[in-house]
């Protein structure tokens, strides 16, 4: 009963909420009635109906009004006709010195219907419920409206439903019905796409603020409606290595869900946790390409990618590990591990490993280098210079920008990689080697493209900071270099980012060597900064410090 209680004032108060939005737009066009602007603006429609597409029995209600310092105005007017909104009608007039200089209106048309409706209120609603497609709680407005987005104004109804959301829509959803034929002209999901901002209590980074998509006053999704509607599902601990293992565990996948918009406990108690982590490192990227590079998504496209926690990872022997995380082109997922406890690891959701696999995704869209010999090398070299950079770009204290790679995720001071001295894995390579890396041996093998990307590291350590021992690294600087170079000074993240992603997205092709990366980004270097340039001269050097010549 305190359950059923607590849910009937929350819709209550949704629909409190609901009616005050409704309210609002009057309630501030009554406030600028008055004003001088209004009264003008007003006054040069009544003189220029034509240029409104008005007619006599319109009414111009004023919502907005911006004025520019050398006295333009600009008055936003909503329109009635015969005391019926016109749904598409509304007008913004511009005028200076009291001459109206432009009009901006959707509505092109005179005509205007007649107000006879042949179906009834009931009926629009019955309609609108068949479309609604699930439990309606309530008709939460219903009243004729102009419908004015069509090819000619008709009567019609606008039918407002609250209920249970669907898999198509929310639970508050608003129907235009033709008062004639009742017919569906139009449907707006009110909440579908209004983006809210919950708290994320995130495993490695505190409480954050996250954007998230409201779906009722008690339902909130992990989607993020600012960028691309990228969400976050629960895999639930399945486990992956190949494409049906990937479909079986999308299917049975559930998207993270919240009644609250408050997720996790910043402990792996709560499934959502970890989540919140993924739904911000993944965020962190987005900004990082878009505000950047100008780059807006992944494939630049606008679209999010869907991201799912809980995984599990298979091994040849038959066994999982936690301790990984994937991107998928195929069907543009990533997948992210839990860690391994006992082995050191915790959950792999840090922001550079968000950015890095994300960045396989912007590999996918542009170069596709592929993933076996020097491309292979490029390709991981690639993701871990962006994963770097998004950490940097984010500039989160729990976990400053450094040139490590998952460090906050390992224990004892370690990390998965070293980007100037990955060699210390005892596997990685440092330095480049004469003929290149041999496809052949890939794909976990001596040149496995996680070993061959210490090449594309160091060469980018090296061109953004110089020979310059990291602290705490205990190296010197001839450890740092592969020729003796001690003397090379870097130009710093910005314009070394800016190198790679233009040599990336223009000039590398799906089977780049690292001696046709060296070109491609000398020549990058020169198309953005000069050729001849300290910058590009410094990119040259780079790569002959590590080996690339």
């Amino acid at each position: 009963m305190r359950i059923h209680s607590k849910r009937l004032k929350l819709e209550g108060l949704f629909l409190a909420i609901a009616a005050a939005i409704v309210a609002a737009p009057a309630s501030q066009a009554a406030e600028l009635e008055g004003s001088a602007a209004v009264t003008q603006a007003r006054g040069l429609i009544a003189d220029h109906l034509g240029a409104v597409q008005g007619v006599a029995e319109d009414a111009f209600e004023a919502r907005d009004t911006v004025v520019d310092r050398d006295g333009t105005t600009h008055v936003r007017f909503d329109r009635t006709y015969q005391g019926l909104r016109v749904i598409g009608g509304d007008v913004v007039t511009k005028s200076r010195r009291g001459q109206l200089a432009a009009t901006q209106s959707t509505l092109r048309s005179q005509q205007r219907p007649s107000l006879r409706a042949r179906i009834s209120r009931d009926a629009a609603a019955v309609e609108a419920g068949a479309r609604f497609n699930g439990k309606v709680s309530q008709v939460h407005g219903n009243q004729l409206v102009v419908y004015a987005r069509g090819a000619k104004p008709v009567l019609a109804y606008e039918v407002t439903l609250q209920g249970e959301e669907t898999r198509t829509h929310s639970g508050f959803v608003t129907y235009y019905v033709d008062a004639l034929s009742g017919k569906v002209l139009d449907v707006q999901d009110r909440l579908q796409t209004a983006g809210a901002v919950g708290t994320g209590k995130t495993f490695y980074y505190g409480n954050l603020s996250i954007a998230t998509d409201q779906k009722s006053a008690t339902k909130f999704d992990l989607i993020d409606t600012t960028r691309g509607n990228g969400s976050v599902y629960d895999a639930k601990g399945a486990a992956i290595s190949n494409l049906f293992d990937i479909l079986f565990a999308t299917l049975g996948a559930s998207l993270f869900t919240d009644t609250d918009n408050v997720w996790g406990n910043n402990a792996l108690s709560d499934r959502a946790t970890v989540a919140t982590d993924i739904h911000y490192g993944v965020g962190a990227t987005w900004d990082y390409f878009k505000n950047v590079h100008g780059r807006n998504g992944l494939y630049n496209d606008g679209a999010g990618i869907k991201s799912y926690a809980h995984t599990n990872f298979k091994r040849a022997d038959g066994s999982t590990t936690g301790v990984n995380a994937a991107y998928f082109a195929l069907t543009k997922v990533m997948f992210y591990g839990d860690g391994d406890a006992t082995r050191g690891y915790g959950p792999i959701v840090g922001i550079d490993v968000a950015g890095h696999e994300m960045s396989h995704g912007v590999n996918a869209a542009t170069a596709n280098l592929a993933y076996s010999g020097d491309a292979g090398g490029l390709n991981e070299a690639n993701s871990d210079i962006f994963g770097t950079l998004v950490e940097f770009y984010a500039n989160n204290p729990a976990d400053p920008g450094d040139y490590r790679i998952g460090e906050i995720m390992r224990t004892g001071g370690l990390a998965f990689r070293d980007m100037y001295n990955q060699g210390v894995d005892g596997k990685s390579f440092n330095c480049y080697i004469a003929g290149g890396f041999d496809p052949n041996l890939g794909a976990g093998g001596i040149h496995d493209p996680h070993y061959t990307s210490g090449v594309g590291n160091r060469f980018f350590y090296l061109v953004s900071e110089g020979a310059v021992v990291p602290a705490g690294s205990g190296l010197t600087p001839a450890q740092l270099v592969c020729n003796g170079d001690t003397g090379i000074t870097g130009i710093g993240r910005d314009k070394a980012g800016k190198i790679w992603y233009r040599a990336l997205t223009t000039k590398f092709t799906s089977s780049t060597s690292y001696p046709q990366a060296r070109a491609a980004t000398i020549a990058a270097a020169g198309e953005l900064y000069g050729a001849g340039s300290p910058e590009q001269a410094a990119v040259a050097r780079a790569w002959s410090a590590a080996n690339v010549n």
